[in-house]
């Protein structure tokens, strides 16, 4: 297989990655569209209008019009969401989750992945609103076992968008010290690094992947060794992007890191509150692979 090389041009905001391997392209042209937000914090409504910050920004109806706009231009669309959909605001403590599924499921959200504010209601009501909705979150490094989530989340997924195979797993933060364990019960944690190497070599090699993307709440980055979206990238191989939250860091750019392999990977997050959108566009031709990525306020 050929080595990939990304080329970032910072004044464009784009990123190309050429040297794919034309088994996996074939003759294909095609552009799959990434839209992606984190810790909206059940931020249903935009902001008030003397909000120091935001003030008329956000709030799930501009961004359900937003992406109906960009399914339109692209039907090869793919949304998600990386965790802490939850806690925030009065919606939370009213609906207990539910509104904020029922709403993501509307808009035409794929997946996501779980943070650590998605158990404040305890698992029984996370696996209420789960059911009621059919909305599907990505867990690769939570063991459910014996919990009330046993086999309503997947370890990852695969999206056939136009003969594009995007293979998406997600990850979470440790919740020792982060949640009460009386509301993850016997929910098990394990090493997201290692997690990561194993789903994405199965998605890139075994399951033959054009596309592998990890949905992250680990966080962007610390001061200390604790995992983060750059250690990840680090870390790992044959990831392609990865869409993090809960640090609430806003990127006006994407962070674009070697991975272990010394190739490079894109890492992302747009804030919180739902204000933010990220859209990245991956351009696939024939042995060839581009990707160009803006933030969108709404």
């Amino acid at each position: 297989m050929n080595r990939r090389k990304f080329i970032y041009n910072s004044s464009l905001a784009s990123l190309s990655v050429m040297g794919l391997n034309s088994c996996n392209l074939n003759s294909r042209d095609l552009k799959i569209t990434i839209l992606h937000t984190n810790d909206v914090h059940s931020q249903i409504d935009p902001f008030p209008s003397d909000h120091n910050l935001y003030p008329n920004k956000g709030g799930f109806a501009k961004r359900a019009s937003l992406f109906e706009e960009l399914i339109s231009i692209n039907p090869n669309t793919l949304i998600f969401d990386a965790g802490d959909i939850f806690q925030g605001t009065p919606y939370f403590n009213f609906f207990e989750g539910e509104l904020e599924l029922n709403l993501m499921k509307k808009m035409g959200y794929n997946a996501a992945t779980i943070g650590n504010h998605e158990f404040d209601a305890g698992l029984k009501t996370f696996k209420k609103n789960i059911l009621n909705n059919d909305f599907q979150f990505i867990s690769s490094n939570y063991d459910f076992t014996n919990t009330e989530l046993e086999g309503l989340t997947d370890k990852y997924k695969i999206y056939n968008k136009g003969g594009i195979k995007v293979g998406v797993f997600g990850l979470g933060i440790e919740l020792r010290g982060l949640v009460s364990p009386l509301l993850y019960g016997e929910t098990k944690y394990y090493d997201p690094v290692e997690i990561a190497k194993d789903i994405s070599t199965k998605l890139k090699y075994e399951k033959g992947c054009d596309l592998v993307i990890c949905i992250s709440h680990l966080g962007h980055q610390y001061q200390n060794d604790k995992i983060s979206d750059t250690q990840l990238a680090k870390l790992t191989s044959n990831i392609d992007l990865i869409i993090g939250g809960h640090t609430h860091t806003l990127l006006k750019e994407p962070l674009i890191l070697n991975n272990s392999l010394g190739e490079e990977v894109i890492i992302n997050q747009v804030g919180s509150s739902g204000v933010y959108v990220g859209k990245i566009d991956f351009n696939f031709t024939n042995n060839n692979k581009s990707s160009d990525k803006s933030i969108v306020e709404i």
